[in-house]
């Protein structure tokens, strides 16, 4: 079992800026590497394997899952996880859901971390500055999305908009909202089920950057997705209807 306290270590307070409108930049490429760490630790994969949760210390899985992910991110993976070997045979499923999602989506960061995965999209690739309208290669890579999740049933998925800290809290809180429920909205006429989907905006209250910046506020303009097991997925594992 998971212990009652997690350290959220990742979790930043940066105080807000009330100058200027909202973002003020977009980032274009390939890949955005969110990590504030500048590279992974040594021994570890690009994928962190879903049985890591019930293995070993909960207090201590938290504190690693808080420092990848950010406290809200954090407390959603954690709340959904199981542990155990019901637990492995999600992350196995989760796994191979992974590998389909690299290869398919070409500008996204795909984070395995705990039973779930974590999606990670600059709002740069997605959008134009202050605008929640889907750009056409955000579109080509939440298509993608939708195939995996429509083969792979059995999952919830949060997705979350974040702003930098630049322009007022209403300002950002409008814009994080539209953009996180602009991709639910696309994935939702691409054939997801809408009840599978939450879509939520924290505005400027999770970076997961140095906000005094102009690296650190790029880090801080994304859209994050997070897959995990809805609890019919978890009774199959549990009773081994899925292996």
């Amino acid at each position: 079992m998971l212990a009652v306290t997690m350290l959220f270590t990742s979790c930043q307070t940066t105080a807000p800026t009330t100058s200027g409108t909202g973002d003020t930049s977009t980032t274009t490429g390939n890949r955005t590497d969110t990590s504030t760490t500048g590279e992974e630790k040594p021994g570890m994969n690009k994928t962190t394997k879903g049985g890591i949760i019930g293995a070993g210390s909960g207090a201590v899985v938290g504190g690693i899952i808080g420092n990848r992910m950010g406290n809200t991110a954090a407390g959603a993976i954690i709340g959904a996880a199981v542990g155990g070997a019901t637990g492995a045979v999600i992350g196995r499923r989760m796994d191979k859901q992974a590998e389909e999602l690299e290869k398919s989506m070409e500008n996204a960061k795909i984070e395995r971390v705990g039973e779930a995965i974590r999606i990670n999209f600059d709002s740069g690739i997605l959008f134009a500055v202050n605008s929640a309208e889907l750009s056409a290669n955000a579109k080509k890579d939440i298509d993608g999305l939708v195939t995996t999740l429509q083969k792979y049933e059995g999952t919830n998925i949060i997705i979350e908009g974040h702003t930098d800290n630049t322009g007022s809290r209403e300002l950002n809180q409008g814009l994080s909202e539209r953009r996180a429920q602009a991709v639910a909205n696309y994935a939702r006429t691409r054939g997801v089920d809408a009840s599978r989907m939450q879509a939520k905006g924290y505005a400027f209250d999770q970076p997961i950057a140095d906000n005094t910046t102009a690296e650190g506020r790029s880090q801080n303009r994304r859209v994050e997705i997070i897959i995990i097991a809805s609890e019919e997925l978890k009774k199959a594992a549990e009773s081994g209807e899925i292996k």
